[in-house]
């Protein structure tokens, strides 16, 4: 009984705990280099890049170049991303700049618009098309039919615009029932630049029907600079907001889950981890093989 079973531990199969390791060591070490480089990647991307009208970055569609000229006059620029910030920002010192109205929902529209309605600052509307310029801006309303011509003569008298003369204004038309508004930068006589004042104090609301003059690759041509500075530049402080589909006060509830949290790369990344994972796992199986059977030696 002894014999037999030395002879059976002296020629089993099964692998030892270091030929084990020896195997397994370099699937571990690849996954260990791919994990570092999503870390990597995911922390270049989320210091080096920016949105679209973003006034920290410097792509093409960024707006780090007029943010740039800002400070050079004294205008400091913050960049907010959630609606709290943007309502608390709202004052008779400040401009409050909203890239994107139509991100926001119903609710955050008109919470917005109570903060900066009677604030004395100046707000600026980039592009509000149908679901939030009624809101936001009450009597003044996007026409369907956009403007085909991108570039656009003043034709108002409003101080700004006649300095600034010619600028790439063309994108989104208004009409509005404001007796006292400035209505600028016609398209076939609609106008994609609106400027109206509020019924109390100095504030006034900006609609720009087109974002271009924002725009670093556009902020040297036409007078887009120009209308740019002073339409950002008329107040000490402007306020940059961004809305974010994160923002809590985009739901109603406001309560997320762990993995709402999370980023969407980083979810993706996981799950490209583990498909490399299983795929090493089985390619080594394969090379493993099935036990072969050995016939022991007769004593």
């Amino acid at each position: 009984m002894t014999t037999e079973a030395t002879l059976e531990s002296t020629t089993s199969a099964s692998p030892t705990a270091r030929q084990v390791w020896t195997r397994a060591r370099g699937v571990l070490l690849g996954l260990v280099i791919l994990l570092v480089a999503a870390i990597a990647i995911a922390a270049v991307r989320s210091d080096a890049q920016h949105g679209r009208l973003d006034p920290r970055s410097v792509d093409a569609n960024g707006s780090r170049a007029v943010a740039e000229l800002l400070a050079d006059r004294g205008v400091s620029t913050r960049v907010v991303t959630t609606l709290e910030d943007a309502r608390t920002a709202a004052g008779p010192d400040t401009t409050l700049l909203v890239a994107a109205p139509d991100l926001l929902t119903d609710r955050q529209q008109t919470r917005l618009h109570s903060a900066f309605a009677n604030s004395g600052g100046r707000t600026v509307l980039v592009a509000p098309g149908i679901p939030s310029v009624g809101s936001l801006a009450p009597g003044i309303t996007a026409d369907p039919t956009p403007s085909y011509d991108t570039t656009l003569p003043p034709h108002c008298a409003l101080p700004a615009a006649q300095r600034a003369g010619t600028a790439d204004t063309g994108g989104i038309r208004y009409t509005t029932t404001a007796p006292d508004a400035d209505s600028c930068y016609p398209s076939d006589g609609l106008p994609t630049l609106l400027r109206v004042p509020t019924l109390e104090g100095d504030g006034d609301t900006v609609v720009l029907g087109a974002p271009d003059i924002l725009h670093n690759h556009r902020l040297d041509e036409q007078g887009n600079a120009s209308l740019a500075l002073q339409l950002l530049g008329s107040r000490p402080h402007l306020v940059w907001y961004l809305p974010s589909l994160s923002d809590d006060s985009a739901t109603d509830g406001g309560d997320r889950s762990f993995f709402d949290l999370i980023p969407s790369g980083w979810l993706w990344g996981s799950l490209q981890l583990f498909i490399a994972a299983a795929l090493a796992a089985l390619w080594r199986a394969r090379r493993l093989g099935p036990l072969v059977p050995e016939r022991l030696p007769a004593q």
